[in-house]
């Protein structure tokens, strides 16, 4: 069992998220917008349809785990699998549906001094200090996040069709780009409840903060493909490993 030293407390891994639940809306974006904007990470945006890849915006709220309670806001893209050369848009819509497709976290703000010390430090993610003010009880879910005084997005999400609870498992991908260094983290998703999902059903609004800036310049589909909401999750995070460096 492997150990992290974060402002002077020790982490052991893997890191567990006894408690936490979440919001997200995928909007489609520009596949040449976003590779740009990821191109250090030596990573491929996957494509969806011709010239768009997906741009997933998700609000969490870390009620119980290992780093302590914080709210988190993440701005991720779907990436394809390095380990698959060349893109297939059957085989990247069929990875989309059956929650296979990978994603590089790319921007990651948090209101916690401590989870932001865990994450850059463990796993390489590039989390930055912000405000929040979010509602995950309602049944209409509402996060807003700023930084500075200056608001990087406001997100509804409007419920969806209840989808059965699973105490199954799931071991996702995620990247992280951080000082020229590309990661991959095993992240395993467990005992979800209260899910749901639907068509559409998200409104967003950006603000003028540079993130708010740079996701007007991937160019959002006006509606979200998709959105969800989870009550409760339960999760944990295992060790990084080096992928690329640029």
């Amino acid at each position: 069992m492997t150990a992290h030293d974060v402002l002077g407390t020790a982490i052991e891994m893997p890191v567990r998220i006894r408690q936490a639940s979440c919001f997200v809306a995928g909007f489609t974006a520009s596949a040449g917008a976003v590779q740009s904007a990821i191109s250090d990470t030596g990573l491929e945006v996957l494509r969806v349809r011709p010239g768009r890849a997906m741009c997933m915006l998700v609000f969490v709220d870390y009620v119980d785990g290992d780093l302590g309670p914080y709210n988190e806001f993440g701005v991720c893209v779907l990436v394809a699998d390095r380990e698959r050369p060349g893109q297939s848009m059957v085989r990247n819509l069929r990875d989309l549906a059956g929650g296979q497709a990978r994603a590089l976290v790319h921007r990651l703000p948090v209101d916690g001094e401590f989870t932001l010390a865990a994450g850059r430090g463990i796993w390489g993610f590039p989390k930055t200090l912000a405000d929040f003010d979010v509602d995950h009880q309602s049944r209409t879910k509402r996060g807003v996040v700023s930084e500075g005084g200056q608001m990087i997005a406001a997100l509804t999400v409007r419920p969806g069709i209840k989808v059965p609870d699973s105490p199954a498992s799931a071991v996702l991908r995620a990247y992280s780009h951080l000082d020229g260094v590309t990661r991959e983290t095993p992240w395993v998703l467990n005992n979800t409840a209260d899910t749901r999902t639907r068509l559409g059903g998200a409104q967003l609004q950006l603000g003028s903060h540079p993130i708010a800036d740079e996701l007007r310049q991937f160019d959002l589909s006006r509606h979200a493909l998709m959105t969800s909401s989870v009550g409760r999750i339960e999760m944990t995070f295992e060790d990084a490993q080096v992928v690329n460096r640029s």
